[in-house]
Formats: C-alpha cells, sequence, structure tokens
C-alpha cells in the first residue's frame, strides 16, 4: 500500500463528526431564525458554526446582508435575547447527550473580503489598466 493511501484512510473520524455536527446546528439554528418574529433578524445569515469536541460551547457567527459592522455588533444582544429559544430547538431535533451553550459572534471575514474587492476594484480603476 502507498504512504499516501496510508495517510488517506488515517483521518481523524473525530473530525467529520465535528463538521457534520457543525453544519446540523447551523441548519438549526438558521430554520429557528425564520420562525423568530423578530424585524432586527430579517437580514442575518447564520455562515457557520464551530464547537469544541466536549460540547463545551458552539460559537455562531452570522453576517447581516443590510447594515453596517456597528448593526452587527448589536445583533449579538439580539441573538442573546433568544438563546433560550435556539438552544430548545437544537435540543429538539439534534440527537445529542447535551446541548452546548451558544456564543454568537459576527462573522468579520466576509466584511474584509468585501473590502479587499473594493481597494483592488479602486486600484484597477485608478491605474487606468482595466478598460471599460
Amino acid at each position: 500500500m502507498s504512504s499516501r493511501r496510508r495517510h488517506v484512510q488515517k483521518r481523524d473520524p473525530g473530525a467529520q463528526r465535528s463538521s457534520r455536527l457543525n453544519e446540523l446546528l447551523r441548519e438549526i439554528i438558521a430554520e429557528e431564525l425564520t420562525q423568530i418574529d423578530d424585524e432586527r433578524l430579517e437580514w442575518v445569515s447564520v455562515t457557520h458554526v464551530k464547537t469544541d469536541r466536549s460540547l463545551d460551547q458552539a460559537i455562531v457567527t452570522f453576517t447581516a446582508a443590510l447594515g453596517s459592522e456597528d448593526d452587527e455588533d448589536g445583533l449579538v444582544e439580539v441573538f442573546e435575547e433568544h438563546r433560550k429559544r435556539l438552544q430548545a430547538a437544537i435540543g429538539r431535533q439534534a440527537r445529542l447527550r447535551r446541548t452546548p451553550p451558544l456564543f454568537f459572534q459576527p462573522d468579520h471575514q466576509l466584511r474584509a473580503a468585501g473590502r479587499i474587492e473594493e481597494i483592488l476594484r479602486d486600484t484597477r480603476g485608478s491605474d487606468g489598466s482595466e478598460e471599460e
């Protein structure tokens, strides 16, 4: 057996399980957000969830389609208001021994990527190298 094949077979099953669990939690939370009647969450998307192996915490990152970074920071408080409902939804829909406590944070990576693209567009436009 080649060394490459042995390496592929030794993948960490715990990492695959964590990945599946993170995606399941993201789907449950996103679905529950559609059921919550709170206009502040109307244009919010859950980008990903990251749990640790011991399920001591689940970090939920989100982005707001409309609004600024300050608005996203304020949305953390809105998520905190709905934490119990979101955790109850996870408890009902996921087969876990215990539900990890949820922590919320804005996804600043998406906004940073958008800024980088904007800077690149401006740079291309200012040096005259882009054709219109």
